[in-house]
C-alpha cells in the first residue's frame, strides 16, 4: 500500500467520522466550555438571575434595558483580579463587556441557585 492510498483511507474515515458525529451531535445542546471564563460564564448563566437593590436603582437612573446586562452575562470576559474566588458560600466575579461602543463592568456573587448582580458601571 502506498502513502497516497493511506492519506486517502485516512481522509475518507477521518471526514467519515466528521459526518457522524454532525448527526449525532446535531440538534442537542452541547458546548465545549473548558477555559475558567467560560466555565464561570456558564455557571452564572444556567442559575436564576437576581438584581440587588443598588442595580435596579443603576437600571432605572441610567435607562438601561436588561437585554444589555443579558448580553455582557453571556459574551462578557471574567476579569479575575478583580474578582474574589475564595469567598464562601458566595464568590464574586468582576464581568467585563461591550455592546453598543460602550464597556459595561458588572459585579456578579455567584451562589448555589441564584447569580445576583451587585453593581453596575458604565465606562466611557
Amino acid at each position: 500500500m502506498t502513502l497516497i492510498q493511506r492519506i486517502g483511507y485516512y481522509l475518507g474515515g477521518f471526514s467519515l467520522g466528521l459526518m457522524l458525529l454532525a448527526f449525532f451531535l446535531s440538534g442537542k445542546k452541547t458546548s465545549c466550555s473548558y477555559g475558567l471564563d467560560a466555565r464561570v460564564i456558564k455557571n452564572i448563566n444556567t442559575k436564576q438571575i437576581v438584581y440587588s437593590e443598588k442595580a435596579q436603582t443603576i437600571i432605572k437612573d441610567k435607562q438601561l434595558d436588561t437585554i444589555i446586562l443579558t448580553h455582557v452575562l453571556r459574551k462578557g470576559d471574567v476579569d479575575f483580579s478583580k474578582s474574589e474566588t475564595t469567598t464562601k458560600p458566595c464568590k464574586t466575579y468582576y464581568l467585563d463587556g461591550t455592546f453598543d461602543k460602550k464597556s459595561i463592568a458588572l459585579v456578579v456573587k455567584n451562589c448555589d441557585k441564584t447569580a445576583t448582580i451587585e453593581d453596575i458601571q458604565i465606562l466611557d
